[in-house]
């Protein structure tokens, strides 16, 4: 890790198995929205049976590919996206994606997709006359929704679209959840409630036994924490205030910071974008507990005024070079690429996960020289004494 900082602005960190490891470790299904995805997950082995090609808005050279490579689930959600998944994947099985009342969620996927529930047994009745299969219904109530009976209502709206199906004569037997669980604790809504919901839910509409498989896209559940991004600052100006207060006047002139990152929105941080979060840093050093706290924002490195990954910060004075650490960075980070140049991302595990598996991944015969084995790098502050490397950077947030 210390090489990557001397030769990178900014590192990812992730803890344990990559998305891809736990893909191919449980051998998951994958719903993907484009065709470098599919790619991606076949390349590692997922069966085009277990992928569904979930974007209701679709290219058709991608949905060529997906009938090239054996994709045969794809989702739709209106006329003219029936008629071009018929004539460019005629062998499709079809999943009707229905819009959700998802208005307080933090992004709002129901804005641009999903089918109205009065427009669903006409998009039914075409897919009869166009001689394609519908076999199921998916619903997305976006991410960052504070209202689990959101996931109610929709799974109670999927019931009447199973229902309008069946009566048409497809053979419905898959509801897709859709995603945007939340990965992390402190979130408006914990995870384990909106389980609880949903299963409740799914027990009145689709009790066991009934036939029907329930998929979920649990992407940002699982990746959400599992990133930590240490960034650089790479430039500081101070701004004097324009009018101090009375209280003001016979003290210091009051100031705010700017800091400047070496990424920003449109990199690692494009989930200030999407998810409209202001991401909090974890500074490197503790400061002591007199020094003052300046009201500082955080901007990236792109020469336009909306490049602003964080304000309304009180911090204390840092400077050129200084390292910032934001956990809990997987979801809508490192994904989308980044401003400058793809960051470098280093692997990691706690010492107690470390210790659990040196017995499974070391024979025998090595175990009593284990010591001396150059070991991957968990917090830094755990095993600075056992590291090949002195590192320069040991955030304690990393666990």
């Amino acid at each position: 890790m210390a090489g990557y900082l001397r030769e990178a602005d900014f590192v990812m960190v992730e803890e344990g198995f990559s998305t891809h490891d736990l893909l191919e470790e449980l051998t998951l299904g994958a719903s993907q929205a484009t065709a470098a995805e599919m790619e991606l997950v076949q390349h590692i082995g997922v069966p085009a049976s277990k992928i569904i090609y979930a974007n209701p808005c679709k290219q058709i050279a991608q949905i060529k590919y997906a009938a090239e490579h054996g994709v045969q689930l794809l989702s739709f959600d209106n006329e003219m996206e029936l008629a071009k998944v018929v004539k460019s994947h005629p062998s499709t099985k079809l999943v009707l994606c229905v819009a959700t009342a998802n208005s307080y969620s933090t992004s709002q996927l129901s804005l641009k997709f999903g089918a109205a529930l009065a427009s669903c047994r006409h998009l039914l009745e075409n897919a009869k006359k166009s001689q394609v299969e519908v076999v199921g219904v998916s619903f997305h109530i976006g991410s960052g929704c504070p209202d689990p009976q959101a996931y109610a209502q929709s799974i109670a709206d999927a019931r009447l679209v199973f229902e309008m199906g069946s009566e048409l004569g497809h053979r419905m037997h898959i509801l897709d959840l859709g995603g945007g669980f939340p990965g992390i604790e402190g979130a408006k809504v914990r995870f384990e409630e909106m389980a609880s919901v949903i299963n409740s839910a799914l027990d009145l509409y689709f009790p066991e036994g009934c036939g029907v498989d329930i998929l979920a896209e649990l992407g940002r559940y699982y990746v959400t924490s599992a990133f930590t991004v240490a960034v650089s600052i790479i430039a500081k100006k101070e701004v004097l205030l324009d009018q101090p207060s009375r209280e003001e006047e016979n003290g210091p002139t009051p100031k705010t910071i700017v800091y400047h990152l070496a990424d920003g929105v449109y990199g690692i941080f494009n989930s200030v974008l999407f998810d409209n979060v202001c991401p909090t840093p974890i500074l490197q050093k503790k400061p002591p507990t007199e020094q003052p706290l300046y009201s500082s924002s955080l901007w990236g490195p792109a020469a336009d005024g909306y490049d602003c990954v964080a304000e309304g910060l009180w911090l204390p004075q840092l400077h050129v070079g200084d390292w910032l650490v934001f956990d809990n960075m997987g979801a809508y980070t490192v994904g989308t690429g980044s401003f400058h140049k793809a960051c470098r991302i280093t692997y990691t595990m706690s010492r107690v996960a470390w210790e659990a598996l040196q017995g499974q991944l070391l024979p025998a015969d090595q175990e009593e020289d284990a010591e001396g084995v150059c070991k991957p790098l968990s917090c830094g502050w755990e095993i600075t004494d056992t590291l090949c490397v002195g590192p320069v950077f040991t955030p304690a947030s990393i666990m």
